[in-house]
């Protein structure tokens, strides 16, 4: 089977940054699955059709003539569902990676293509998994400015047929600058973290940097006059700054980013005895139980709201605090995103 390797970097995404539990790539519907809510689907293609053609002069359908021709044509490149324990969120992703730009021939045709593929998700989200909201996102590291524009103008014509219908689907167009911060840097915040040999990107950005770390920079520079360049510096990859954080949940980032600081020890001493108290935590994190505590004082045991697995700062192992909350009634993010914004 072919392995694209932006559909890789999309599913880690989608594991480790939405924290979705259930992820698969290359998702096609099932001939024997029954469509649901096909009226709707046949009166959104009515729709889309309609609008699409008189404002732009978009045929977006093309040579499909019935829901049921366009759907078994359909494949999501990249999907996931997050359970939570008040409601599921559903993400539906196509990823594009093109070197040269997003290119499926001429402008007209290149917006045309992503809009379908947009309406197209949406009509299979609804379809086979009766989700009435969600998030369907069409991403491309490269987008040319003018596609990206029309693409843009579109994003809200597209809410807007699918908002009438009921359907509270939130589209996003992910790419150019938008691709690194929002996609990419997530996911090397959680690089070091990832073990699992079958995430291809993620693996090989680990054996990358397996051998840059090896590789002194004077030797990089020398091997570098003699050889064909293919980077200008075998540096290790890396996130670097605060890009990608809000994509985000509060948690992933206490578990990479904020581990990582103190593992790392970016925090002195003195501040790292200020984190075992309460009143410190509360203040700084606005957290109700102290952020570290030691691990000696509970016989190497994770205590209750904490993390299981321990760290170890200037030669002594801790246990990390695990309640943090973003809701509106407790939102602990801005203290996070403030103390972070300190020391990273």
């Amino acid at each position: 089977m072919k392995i694209e390797i932006g559909e890789s970097l999309l599913l880690s995404w989608l594991k480790h940054i939405k924290e979705c539990q259930l992820v698969q790539t290359n998702w096609k519907a099932s001939y024997k699955w029954e469509l649901k809510n096909k009226e709707t689907l046949e009166q959104l293609m009515r729709t889309s059709t309609q609008l699409f053609s008189q404002k732009y002069g978009y045929d977006i359908y093309k040579g499909n003539k019935s829901i049921d021709q366009l759907l078994g044509q359909a494949e999501i490149d990249v999907i996931g569902i997050n359970y939570e324990e008040n409601q599921s969120q559903i993400y539906a992703i196509d990823v594009a990676f093109h070197e040269a730009g997003l290119n499926y021939g001429s402008k007209e045709e290149t917006v045309t293509r992503v809009i379908k593929k947009c309406l197209r998700t949406a009509m299979c989200i609804y379809g086979y998994f009766s989700f009435s909201t969600g998030t369907i996102i069409f991403t491309s590291p490269k987008i040319n400015p003018s596609v990206e524009q029309a693409l843009m103008n579109c994003v809200d014509d597209i809410s807007l047929v699918l908002k009438d219908l009921g359907l509270n689907y939130k589209i996003r167009i992910i790419g150019n600058d938008d691709f690194s911060e929002k996609i990419l840097e997530p996911v090397l915040n959680v690089l070091g973290d990832v073990a699992d040999t079958s995430e291809l990107f993620m693996r090989s950005l680990q054996m990358y940097n397996l051998f840059a770390a090896k590789r002194p920079k004077q030797v990089r520079a020398q091997r570098a006059t003699n050889t064909r360049k293919i980077t200008p510096e075998l540096d290790l990859i890396e996130s670097e700054g605060m890009d990608g954080l809000e994509e985000m949940k509060i948690g992933v980032i206490v578990r990479t980013v904020l581990r990582k600081i103190l593992e790392d020890g970016r925090v002195p001493p003195e501040e790292i005895e200020n984190m075992q108290t309460k009143e410190y935590s509360k203040e700084t994190f606005d957290i109700q139980f102290p952020l570290l505590q030691k691990a000696t004082t509970s016989q190497g045991k994770s205590p209750a709201r904490y993390y299981s697995s321990p760290l170890k700062v200037f030669g002594e192992e801790y246990f990390l605090c695990s309640e943090w909350y973003e809701v509106p009634a407790n939102n602990d993010r801005p203290y996070l995103m403030k103390w972070l914004a300190l020391h990273k």
